[in-house]
């Protein structure tokens, strides 16, 4: 487990949760993973924040790994088998902005997958990337900013499981 603060707003703490288990359902606000090909880890350039890994809004009707294979195949039109890594507990107690009317609840869930890619179909960027790139886990830092800590735990996990995805 591992703690850190940002300013999305406010102050909000952000606590990165190693877990096979899901958190209930209502309280995931978005869907994530860390999508590997020959070893090399896929980032997608999206229109509104630049490069980042695939991820999105669960949609009606989905679950959270329905809603990261589709992710991962509209922003990186990439298809395969996904593990559950884990998820951050985003926490907005400490925020002073943070009201009932607030689009995320007081305490939510950016929940993580891991994906090893089995299917890489041409890019197409229909729809909100504009590019992909696939660099060795080394660089992440050279691309994104941020969730590191969670990369850490994939390389573990990637390393000492040999065929996390089959």
């Amino acid at each position: 487990m591992a703690v850190t603060y940002v300013d999305w707003g406010g102050r909000v703490k952000l606590t990165w949760i190693r877990s096979s288990i899901l958190p209930k359902r209502e309280l995931i606000t978005s869907v994530h993973g860390f999508c590997f090909y020959n070893d090399e880890l896929l980032l997608v350039d999206l229109n509104d924040r630049g490069w980042d890994f695939p991820g999105g809004h669960i949609e009606v009707g989905e679950t959270a790994e329905e809603c990261f294979k589709r992710e991962a195949m509209e922003e990186g039109y990439v298809e395969g088998k996904c593990r559950l890594l884990g998820y951050i507990e985003v926490n907005h107690h400490e925020n002073i902005y943070w009201n009932e009317k607030s689009p995320y609840p007081r305490v939510g869930y950016q929940v993580f997958y891991i994906m090893d890619i089995q299917q890489l179909h041409p890019f197409e960027g229909k729809f909100e990337s504009s590019k992909r790139n696939f660099i060795k886990p080394e660089e992440f830092s050279k691309y994104y900013d941020g969730h590191q800590i969670i990369l850490n735990d994939v390389l573990k996990v990637k390393n000492s499981e040999k065929g996390y995805c089959k």
